[in-house]
């Protein structure tokens, strides 16, 4: 298994926009911790950036988780970059 990291962004509107949709995305979250997926993942203070560490096989399959979540499907997060981490401590 390797590290990955995620950067990326929300919408302009992203308190609004995503209160239908959290209780979906936080029980989804929890659910990839659990599971061994998921380190750790986050807004940035003011919501304009989302931070996220991810255990997988391959980047493809970090790049599959987040675009299964409904925060991508419903825009909230706008644009996703995701690099192999190599964790030194």
């Amino acid at each position: 298994m390797a590290r990955f990291v995620l950067w990326g962004t929300y919408c302009a509107d992203a308190f609004e926009k995503r209160t239908p949709f959290r209780d979906e995305h936080l029980a989804r979250l929890q659910s990839l911790k659990d599971e061994g997926q998921l380190i750790t993942l986050g807004p940035t203070e003011g919501s304009t950036h989302v931070f996220g560490i991810f255990e997988a096989e391959a980047i493809e399959v970090v790049r599959q988780l987040v675009e299964a979540d409904v925060y991508w499907r419903e825009k909230i997060w706008t644009s996703v970059e995701i690099y192999p981490w190599i964790q030194a401590f």
